[in-house]
């Protein structure tokens, strides 16, 4: 995600390398042409610029508009299950807790049990941003899980799927060790399957991509547009007496539209581990302090911060 306000314009140049090479050999090319005779004096009127120029404007907000809801949905999703994490820990901190005056469970079996439970939600965050980024890093999860159930975990389609598996079978377990009540499974389960759906909802943004009809037709028009601008811009510079001017101010335009057009591109897809992305680096790490804390540890992962401006 990107923090700072100013961006630096030889990033943004390159960002938009081809756009702003097409458009200056496009002008160019038009300008030497003109005034050198091979296409006579054929220009297009600007009307016809201007009629491009706004079917290609509501292309570009219906598909921005959409690209940035995908970006905030999944961002939202995120705060959910920050949110949710802190409750589940919570919830089983405080049930398991209460065990203790019944002298059922020695403390030594309770602590084991909070841990386990605890750390497997974070590993479920730690997993579910790799699975999401498509990485394979999975030696983020080893100290967060028991060797045989790290190895189990790693040979899964579904690392994160299978880890809500498992903390929903070590609910149960609770239960029968009663470290956790006959009725806490009431108040834990909806808990457990909120993480299901978010994981659900974060899929469905993953793998359904914005209507590519969109997509292509905006790219074709964008490109159309840059290709006739110049022609529609040059007789009017010629009758100004500066007809040079018609190069930068072609590539402006083109720059113009082009700049939002890429920004709805990359905002379709917030998984991508890119500087645009959503920070989900930054909120695992978030959930990861704040439930080892509310554990009572003191020993916490460094907090992610900004690098050079970007949250990742």
């Amino acid at each position: 995600m990107i923090i700072r306000k100013i961006f630096n314009p030889i990033a943004v140049v390159r960002y938009m390398r081809w756009e702003l090479a097409a458009s200056t050999f496009l002008s160019t090319a038009v300008y030497f042409l003109y005034h050198n005779q091979p296409l006579g004096k054929i220009s297009i009127p600007f009307s016809l610029a201007a009629i491009l120029g706004s079917a290609l404007a509501i292309f570009l907000a219906f598909r921005n508009n959409n690209s940035y809801n995908r970006w905030w949905e999944a961002r939202t999703v995120w705060g959910n299950i920050i949110n949710n994490s802190r409750i589940f820990a919570r919830q089983i901190i405080a049930n398991a807790d209460s065990a203790l005056s019944s002298g059922k469970v020695s403390a030594e079996q309770i602590n084991d049990y909070k841990k386990g439970m605890v750390y497997r939600q974070i590993a479920f965050t730690h997993a579910l941003r790799l699975h999401l980024r498509g990485q394979k890093s999975l030696d983020e999860l080893k100290h967060l899980l028991p060797k045989e159930e790290f190895e189990h975990a790693v040979q899964k389609q579904n690392i994160p799927n299978y880890l809500l598996f498992v903390q929903g079978k070590r609910i149960k377990d609770g239960m029968k060790m009663e470290i956790l009540g006959a009725f806490d499974n009431i108040s834990l389960e909806p808990t457990l399957a909120g993480f299901n759906n978010f994981q659900g909802a974060c899929e469905r943004i993953k793998n359904t991509p914005l209507l590519r009809q969109y997509h292509f037709f905006t790219k074709l028009f964008l490109w159309v547009f840059m290709a006739i601008l110049p022609f529609a811009l040059i007789t009017d510079f010629s009758k100004m007496g500066a007809p040079a001017l018609m190069i930068p101010l072609s590539i402006l335009v083109a720059f113009v539209f082009g700049v939002m057009g890429k920004v709805g591109e990359v905002n379709e897809d917030p998984f991508e581990n890119r500087i645009t992305d959503i920070p989900m680096s930054a909120m695992s790490n978030t959930i990861e302090r704040d439930l080892k804390e509310m554990l009572g540890e003191s020993v916490l992962p460094p907090k992610h911060g900004p690098q050079d401006g970007f949250l990742f």
